[in-house]
């Protein structure tokens, strides 16, 4: 049921963003060099690597570090990163791995390839079972403001309550968030 719910949504959302998908597609293209998508090397569905696209909202040469673990990351930002990402609108791209499989709208958020002590944690948990997703509880309980830890404590509680409802709550959680732009620290 769930994967049928992915494709479905993930499918209308698309066609709804479509409009909002060229004109940031051209914004990102106009406003620095470099391609349009980022492709970041992230950790799946048990702990295997998969390509997820992203608007880029940094120069090319930034190292694919999380944002936090850079030493200046204002200094990263493309002329419309900051914007795109304030609003969650680099996320869209990744509507298209929910599509092909590698993600879910609604899971624990993808770790970075390099993020050896959240992935660890998740396998620990069991977590590293269940498709990574867009949005996620730990998104809607303070996203960037937690530690990995207590981050992971809601990737265990969304493990044992999956379910659509579940699902549509976060979903919904996860637009008040964004338009009220809370738990964003970069």
């Amino acid at each position: 049921m769930k994967l049928l719910f992915d494709i479905l949504i993930g499918t209308l959302l698309l066609l709804i963003f479509i409009i909002p998908i060229i004109s940031l597609c051209f914004l990102i293209k106009f406003s620095s060099r470099g391609s349009v998508l980022f492709w970041s090397d992230r950790v799946g569905r048990n702990n295997i690597i998969f390509s997820m696209p992203k608007f880029r909202t940094m120069k090319s040469e930034t190292p694919q570090l999380a944002t936090h673990l850079l030493e200046n990351p204002e200094s990263y930002y493309t002329p419309v990163g900051k914007f795109l990402r304030k609003y969650s609108l680099d996320e869209i791209p990744q509507l298209l791995s929910v599509l092909k499989g590698d993600m879910s709208l609604v899971g624990p958020r993808p770790a970075l390839f390099n993020q050896d002590d959240l992935i660890n944690l998740r396998q620990k948990k069991g977590v590293d079972a269940i498709k990574p997703g867009i949005t996620g509880l730990a998104q809607v309980n303070g996203r960037d403001e937690m530690t990995i830890s207590i981050k992971v404590g809601y990737d265990e509680q969304y493990l044992n309550t999956l379910s659509v409802k579940a699902d549509i709550y976060i979903l919904w959680l996860t637009l008040l968030k964004v338009l009220r732009r809370e738990g964003v620290s970069h």
